[in-house]
C-alpha cells in the first residue's frame, strides 16, 4: 500500500491544516508514492522504536511526536535525533508524525483522555479559528462527584502515572473536569472560566500552580501519560479504514522521564 493511502486516512481526520506554526506533523522520511507492508505505531521514535520496527517487519513508523522539529544542519550521528534519520534512511523506514493536528481534531487526544476517565457531556475548552469542532482541551462532567483525592488517585490507575504533581485542593469533591493533553498549562484559564473544579494537563511549572488561586486544583499527570492515548486513536483509524494493511502497537514506547519515588 502506498503511504499516501494511509496518511490521506490520518489528514481525513485529523488534516494537517491544523498543526500549530511551530509544529512539523506530516511525512517527515520516505516518499508519499512509496510502498509500505506494516505500520508501527509509537508516541515517540526512539533507537528502541527503530529496533522494535524491525525485528516486527515494519516499515512505517507513525508518532504522535515529530522526530525533528528544527532543522537539521549535519547527520553524523551526533544525538539521537541525527541517529534515527540516519537509520530510517538506511533501513528504508518511513517516518509520519500527527501532532497538534490530532491535538486539535474533533475526538482527538483530550477527548480521548477525558472519556478514558469517564468524563461525559465534552466540549471544547478552548476553542480555535480552524473549523467547527477545532481546539484544544476539553471540559465535562463526572456521572457523579467524587472526592478530589479519590479522582486524582484513579487518574494514577488509569493512566499508569507514578507522580501526580497538584496544586492546593480548591474543593474536597469534583464533578466538573478539564483535561488538556500534553503542555496546557496556558488553558489554566480557560479551565477556570469553564467552571471547572480540576484541570488535568502536563508540564506545568512552579508558577502555573499558584495560578487557579484556589478557584479550582489543577494537576500535572505528565506528558507521556497524558499523551499515550495517541497510539490507541491511530491504531482505531487506520485499522477500521484500512482493514488490509496491518498495523501493530509499539511495546517499546516508553516514557523518557524517571521517577524516583
Amino acid at each position: 500500500m502506498k503511504i499516501k493511502e494511509i496518511t490521506d486516512v490520518i489528514e481525513r481526520f485529523a488534516p494537517l491544516a491544523w498543526q500549530e506554526p511551530y509544529d512539523n506533523a506530516g511525512l517527515i522520511v520516505g516518499r508519499p508514492d512509496d510502498r509500505v507492508r506494516k505500520a508501527l505505531l509509537a508516541v515517540d521514535v526512539t533507537e528502541e522504536v527503530l529496533d522494535e520496527a524491525v525485528r516486527e517487519g515494519c516499515d512505517l513508523v507513525v508518532t504522535h511526536h515529530p522526530l525533528v522539529f528544527h532543522p537539521l544542519k549535519r547527520f553524523n550521528s551526533a544525538d539521537a535525533v541525527e541517529r534515527c534519520v540516519e537509520r530510517a534512511i538506511r533501513e528504508g523506514i518511513a517516518l509520519y508524525a500527527c501532532h497538534t493536528n490530532l491535538d486539535s481534531a474533533p475526538g482527538g487526544m483530550s477527548w480521548r483522555l477525558a472519556e478514558m476517565l469517564g468524563v461525559e457531556s465534552l466540549s471544547l475548552l478552548q476553542p480555535s479559528e480552524k473549523g467547527e469542532g477545532v481546539g484544544f482541551g476539553v471540559v465535562g462532567r463526572l456521572p457523579e462527584a467524587e472526592g478530589t483525592v479519590e479522582f486524582l488517585r484513579r487518574v494514577r490507575r488509569v493512566l499508569g502515572v507514578r507522580v501526580v504533581r497538584h496544586s492546593d485542593i480548591a474543593s474536597p469533591e469534583v464533578r466538573r473536569v478539564a483535561v488538556c493533553t500534553g503542555a496546557g498549562a496556558s488553558l489554566i484559564g480557560d479551565a477556570r472560566r469553564a467552571g471547572a473544579d480540576i484541570y488535568l494537563t502536563a508540564d506545568m511549572k512552579y508558577n502555573d500552580f499558584m495560578l487557579p488561586d484556589g478557584a479550582l486544583t489543577v494537576a500535572d499527570i505528565g506528558h507521556f501519560e497524558s499523551e499515550y492515548c495517541a497510539i490507541g486513536i491511530l491504531f482505531d483509524i487506520l485499522s477500521k479504514n484500512l482493514i488490509t494493511f496491518a498495523v501493530r502497537k509499539s511495546e517499546c514506547s516508553r516514557n523518557p522521564v524517571n521517577y524516583l519515588v
